[in-house]
């Protein structure tokens, strides 16, 4: 098994140096769910929510987030992201919201944080958003789909 990259020998949090990684382009896929009531999903869905467009502001929320993502997780390097991509797809037979996020950069480090970071902060902002009429919502499923890039290559989840 690999060790922690983010501890020193001594056990102590880093962040890692990554000024001889090669500058390779690099892409990560993420995903996450907020299951609702039907009703819930209806009300997003037909646009009728009181605080406006849900999915509208759950997609700017989350590529504003992907973008800050080195100011939320402490050893996260600053990446300069060349694409952030939100695709939130109602699901019925959850029923709820599917959150997919791709993150895109040319850089010496991946940006599997930032596609998880987009995901986790479109569903808060969509649970923010419809809590008025279902505080039971519930965000699960956030996980990594797929990243690409760099000297590990690509990797795919597993289902």
């Amino acid at each position: 098994m690999a060790s922690l990259t983010h501890l020193d020998d001594q056990g102590a949090a880093r962040m890692v140096d990554v000024s001889e990684k090669a500058v390779t382009a690099r892409e990560a896929r993420a995903e996450g769910r907020v299951v609702m009531a039907a009703q819930t999903l209806d009300l997003i869905v037909s646009g009728n929510a009181k605080k406006g467009d849900v999915l509208g502001a759950a997609r700017i929320a989350g590529i504003m987030a992907a973008k800050r993502t080195h100011e939320l997780i402490p050893l996260c390097h600053p990446l300069m992201l060349s694409k952030v991509e939100l695709d939130i797809t109602p699901d019925a037979a959850l029923p709820g919201l599917v959150v997919r996020a791709r993150v895109k950069t040319s850089g010496q480090t991946g940006v599997e944080m930032e596609a998880l970071t987009a995901v986790s902060v479109a569903c808060l902002t969509i649970y923010d958003m419809a809590k008025a009429v279902d505080r039971a919502m519930r965000i699960d499923g956030v996980r990594l789909l797929e990243k690409s890039g760099g000297r590990s290559g690509l990797w795919q989840a597993q289902d």
